[in-house]
């Protein structure tokens, strides 16, 4: 199961087999499935993860508001 965690108010969520982490759920889940299946990590699916000790809080929280907006 992935684990969701929230930094700076926004969710992420977390690969449990492998530690990457997403910014949407559907995401994380194809990954540890993939993973808990196959002992490796899909290029593709990883394609989509971000790293969170490199991340840009501001510009996420940015683009988080202006979802809300339209």
């Amino acid at each position: 199961m992935v684990k969701r965690i929230e930094k700076e108010s926004i969710s992420f969520y977390l690969c449990e087999e492998c530690g990457l982490a997403y910014k949407e759920k559907v995401w994380a889940e194809k990954c540890e499935k993939f993973c808990s299946e196959h002992h490796a990590c899909s290029v593709e699916i990883t394609s989509h993860a971000i790293q969170m000790d490199a991340l840009d809080y501001s510009k996420l929280v940015n683009e988080r508001r202006r979802g809300f907006e339209s």
